[in-house]
């Protein structure tokens, strides 16, 4: 079997889908990043089933239509995540749009009913006239429980390496998660993320201000990051944050109010002024949301209704299709508590 196409054991791979071709290509990676990691044959061709039906979705119904395959990990095993992100017409009726033999192309209309199917979990949020975003994930065996925090990134247009980067962890009870974004653009860029994710992955449990002075020391060999740390506490009512840089951050109340997070001017590995740690309320049911540069600030939730009861990954790639830009790297990480 050839080998894994570069980026798919890390942070994955974007793939355009606009013409038959595509679907191809977006199973041939499905299918060689489930082989490198031991997936047995049958979930392979599960995934195969999930991964043509989706691009094939893309290719019949959507505009500006895009996959991204990335690896999943939990604790003792891995599998095989598909995001399918379009500006297509939407679904006026999701349930209705699952079922077999629903189309609304003329074709037969078994596409996501074959979709739901294969997956070990699926998420799905549409909006008519926006588009729809959905997140697949194939197990190896049962599903593991859903996750908190997830994120996504997308290189600038011209580019296969993303400056953004980010992760999550829990540590001695602490939930920590970390946005990053390299200095620049491209393989440096990229450099300077990754040292950032490998050193917070490792740090100690201690609090955000502090985890952000360990990375501004780690970064002095690299280009250089804006980089935010929030540690959400929903057992205190509260998320701490620090952040260095033009990282954006959010905190979006059940109720639909909307608090920003400060983070102080600065460039991690060069210069800062003194990291300060902030404490924002943190209500049952809210979600935190940070984004770098590469996305503007002006989205608004009323345009999605419903899409908070949904998880991180569909959050992120709904924030990321209509706030984020092609002239920029991008990256958002999503929260639900």
């Amino acid at each position: 079997m050839a080998s894994v196409p570069e980026g798919l054991l890390d942070g994955g791979v974007w793939f355009r889908v606009e013409e038959a071709g595509s679907a191809s290509a977006v199973r041939r990676a499905s299918e060689h990043l489930a082989a490198e990691l031991a997936m047995p044959d049958r979930r392979i061709a599960d995934l195969a089933i999930v991964a043509t039906e989706a691009a094939g979705n893309l290719v019949k119904h959507a505009d500006q239509g895009g996959i991204l395959v990335r690896t999943v990990r939990a604790a003792d095993q891995a599998g095989v995540e598909l995001i399918m992100i379009d500006s297509g017409p939407g679904m006026a009726d999701v349930q209705r749009s699952i079922g077999d033999g629903h189309s609304t192309a003329g074709t037969l209309g078994i596409g996501l009913g074959a979709i739901v199917r294969q997956a070990s979990r699926w998420d799905l949020h549409s909006v008519p006239g926006k588009g729809t975003v959905m997140a697949v994930q194939v197990w190896p065996a049962a599903a593991p429980e859903p996750v908190w925090g997830a994120g996504l990134t997308r290189p600038i247009t011209g580019e296969t390496a993303c400056g953004d980067a980010w992760a999550v962890r829990e540590v001695d009870g602490r939930r920590q998660m970390l946005l990053c974004d390299g200095l620049g653009h491209g393989g440096l860029a990229a450099a300077a993320s990754h040292e950032a994710v490998r050193v917070f992955r490792d740090a100690p449990a201690v609090p955000p201000a502090q985890i952000v002075e360990i990375l501004h020391r780690a970064l002095n060999h690299t280009r250089g990051a804006a980089l935010a740390v929030a540690e959400p506490d929903p057992q205190a009512g509260v998320v701490r944050y620090a952040g260095l840089g033009n990282i954006s951050g959010v905190v979006l109340g059940p109720d639909g109010s909307r608090r920003g997070m400060v983070s102080m001017p600065g460039i991690a590995g060069h210069q800062r002024r003194q990291v300060r740690e902030y404490d924002y309320t943190l209500l049952p049911g809210a979600t935190v949301v940070m984004h770098s540069d590469g996305l503007v600030e002006r989205w608004n939730l009323g345009d999605y209704p419903g899409l908070l009861s949904h998880g991180p990954e569909v959050i992120a790639g709904t924030v990321l299709r209509d706030a984020g830009t092609r002239r920029d790297d991008a990256g958002v990480l999503v929260a639900r508590f």
